[in-house]
C-alpha cells in the first residue's frame, strides 16, 4: 500500500518538452518534473510511481 494511497499522473507535451505531474488521492501534487523527450518524463513518472509505492521510502 502507497503511504499516498491511490496516485494519478498526468503527461503533457509542451514547446520545449514533456512536463508531467504525479497526484495523489486528494489532488495535492506529489512529485512534478519536466523532460525534453516523452520517454524519460515518462521513466520519471514510473519511478515515481514505483517508489511511492514501496513502503519506507520517499517518493
Amino acid at each position: 500500500m502507497s503511504e499516498f494511497g491511490s496516485l494519478a499522473y498526468s503527461l503533457s507535451q509542451e514547446d520545449s518538452g514533456w512536463r508531467w505531474c504525479v497526484y495523489d488521492e486528494d489532488g495535492v501534487t506529489v512529485a512534478r518534473g519536466a523532460r525534453e523527450s516523452q520517454a524519460a518524463a515518462w521513466a520519471d513518472v514510473e519511478k515515481t510511481l514505483r517508489t511511492a509505492s514501496r513502503p519506507g521510502l520517499d517518493a
